[in-house]
């Protein structure tokens, strides 16, 4: 009977996994939506593509966002671009990023046991705390951003854009080597698909083509007749058919969702480069349907009907929501999210879009709203990139009804009064909430201190420190040498830096900040806090060094004293009553070598919690005392300032 139970579950278990699907995200990159056969195209070919669609459905109003960055900040987190301060393009070194504590598709599939895996353009941030190993990524390889945006290598002086694997520089690509990026991911998107065949897996592939520079790979070049930009267009849809190939042969085709789409629409002004439309106007960098307006394909044999076309709102803010209710998990509540499950209009079971009207953002400003077939045009919006509005296009508001018009050539505005008044009132809802400079629910940016490029560069002035070739300095072995223990008296440390004040009594330091240079340096390192602390409050920022992706706070909340270390999303915390007798109280927090957290207070019996690990990289933000100056380490209830004494700060490294 036993054995028969013991059978039982694990028929459960097995039977559990494989209800749930593959998901593979084809993200192409400034694809127009006149770019592959199923919407027209004639000049290049895309048999895959085109079969893809006779096997599954052709969304024609899916939407993404005017440029690269706020495209893929949508796709990942649910949200539009503006919720999530994401509102432009990053460049190499820029000190922003998506905010580490915001969930992505990745942080919300593999707690549910799926293999993780992006390959090719990240492009929301390059600095180590935006990378996507720490945004819910297994693995990583790719150009981080655009292709375009090369930087003079310090080593060789070439004009360069990082290959990355993980967190490291694999080798530096010129030009010439970018003929063959379409192949590499490709290769690496089949080694991952046959390595995790045995589990549910999640592959985000974010093209680099057909971005320019174009460079489709040499067994392409002058396969179509569109010039370059045909070839490479082919050459993506060879890279699809590489990636079906493999799932038939695997016998993963019928448990696998695949959507094809674009991160906004064509770079018009590149000329024969740049792109096609189509019917629609305008092109990327623009919220006319040109330019946000995607060609999108979603296969799933057996569930999605083939050659279906579904022409309901729909857009990369809904695809985090639909992986979930495939993947067997329900939306959460919180935080909020602005996309909304498809799964009922990709199986058929409606036709209508799950959300209340669609928003154009470009940046923070709501630029259009579209519900049912109509858009209004609430602010004048230039053609595309680089070229300034048409005089029909600085007339306010515009209406448009889009399934007799997809040109937007017609403006309806004073035919519809109370069409332009109810979109306009959802205009101004939504403005309120996220757009504008004054929002109420826009949540923070992802920001660093410090920022470096992912390579030493003649053309920047902040690089990475030591950085070798084509390579950031490796991790510390296990074999290597231990650090020799090193005790910082911070207190002393923190009484002659600049930025110190000292409190009004008895000359006590209560409020002081430590510049990120100067402070303790405690990157893959044990770690212990010590100090004396005298307060009559009852929440309070102790201690804080760092930010929204690393670093180590201690803190008073509702009476509770707490240690808390930061690992990107991962907060853990270890916590004790604190006596409300304002007298002094001895206080030691250690990070130990496997992540332990230990908290004692006074004589008492220490508190224990099991961390991620050790603090992998130096956090770049100042070391706070009694404030926490910047993106906050942890979750604070306190409001005010500390009042009180911290006397005999000491942080000592362990060996």
């Amino acid at each position: 009977m036993r054995l028969l139970l013991c059978l039982f579950a694990l028929s459960s278990s097995l039977c559990a996994a494989a209800s749930q699907p593959n998901i593979i995200i084809h993200f192409i990159d400034d694809l127009g939506y006149g770019d592959i056969g199923p919407f027209g195209a004639v000049k290049q070919k895309t048999p895959q593509l085109d079969r893809m669609a006779r096997e599954g459905m052709k969304l024609t109003s899916f939407y993404a966002a005017p440029v690269c960055s706020v495209s893929r900040a949508q796709m990942m987190t649910g949200c539009y671009g503006a919720r999530v301060s994401v509102p432009g393009v990053y460049g190499p070194g820029s000190r922003n990023g998506l905010h580490p504590q915001e969930h992505t598709i990745a942080d919300r599939l593999k707690p549910l046991g799926y293999a993780t895996q992006c390959i090719g353009k990240w492009h929301v941030g390059d600095q180590p705390a935006f990378l996507p190993t720490t945004q819910g990524f297994d693995h990583y390889l790719g150009i981080p951003y655009s292709n375009d945006m090369l930087k003079t290598a310090s080593v060789d002086g070439r004009r360069v854009v990082p290959l990355v694997r993980d967190e490291k520089v694999e080798r530096l690509l010129d030009e010439a080597d970018q003929d063959r990026i379409e192949e590499i991911y490709t290769d690496e998107a089949v080694k991952f698909i046959r390595g995790s065949k045995e589990k549910p897996f999640f592959l985000y592939f974010p093209h680099t083509a057909v971005h320019t520079p174009i460079h489709p790979g040499k067994a392409f070049q002058g396969s179509s007749q569109n010039g370059r930009f045909g070839d490479w267009v082919q050459e993506v849809d060879a890279s699809v058919g590489r990636v079906f190939d493999t799932l038939r042969e695997l016998q993963l085709d019928t448990n696998t969702l695949v959507i094809f789409t674009s991160d906004n629409g064509p770079w018009l002004i590149k000329g024969p480069d740049g792109g096609s439309a189509g019917p629609l106007r305008g092109g990327k960098g623009t919220t006319w349907e040109g330019g946000v307006r995607v060609p999108t394909l979603a296969w799933w044999p057996g569930k999605i009907a083939p050659g279906s076309v579904c022409d309901a709102v729909a857009g990369t803010i809904d695809v985090l929501p639909t992986c979930l209710k495939i993947a067997g998990a329900e939306v959460p509540a919180q935080p909020v999210m602005d996309g909304r499950d498809l799964s009922p209009l990709l199986f058929g079971q409606s036709k209508d879009s799950p959300r209340e009207a669609h928003y154009y953002f470009s940046s923070y400003n709501l630029q259009a709203v579209r519900q049912g077939p109509w858009k209004l045009a609430l602010t004048t919006q230039k053609e595309t990139m680089g070229q300034e509005a048409a005089d029909d296009a600085k007339k306010n508001p515009r209406l448009y009804h889009l399934d007799q018009d997809i040109g937007e050539k017609t403006n309806l505005a004073a035919q519809h009064p109370d069409i332009v008044a109810k979109l306009t009132a959802l205009a101004e809802k939504m403005t309120t909430d996220i757009g504008g400079d004054e929002p109420k629910s826009r949540r923070p940016p992802g920001e660093v201190e410090n920022p470096v490029t992912l390579y030493p560069t003649s053309d920047k002035p902040k690089e990475r420190r030591n950085a070798k070739q084509s390579t950031p300095l490796a991790p510390r072995e296990a074999s290597d040498a231990p650090k020799a223990p090193q005790t910082y008296d911070v207190s002393a440390m923190l009484r002659s830096a600049p930025k110190a004040h000292l409190a009004e009594q008895d000359g006590y330091l209560a409020h002081a900040t430590l510049d990120a240079e100067k402070a303790p340096q405690i990157a893959d390192t044990p770690f212990t806090l010590t100090c004396e602390i005298t307060t009559a409050l009852r929440d309070a920022i102790l201690i804080a060094h760092g930010g929204a992706s690393t670093g180590y706070a201690l803190h008073l909340s509702a009476g509770k004293l707490i240690w808390a270390i930061r690992h990107g999303k991962t907060l853990t915390t270890a916590q004790t009553d604190y006596p409300a007798d304002n007298q002094p109280h001895r206080i030691t927090a250690t990070l130990g070598q496997k992540g332990q957290l230990t908290l004692q207070l006074d004589q008492n019996a220490p508190i224990t919690a099991n961390s991620p690990g050790l603090i992998r990289t130096q956090p770049k933000e100042d070391f706070c005392l009694g404030h926490d100056n910047k993106v906050p380490v942890a979750t604070y209830t306190t409001k005010g300032k500390f009042e009180g004494k911290i006397v005999g700060l000491k942080l000592t490294t362990n060996s």
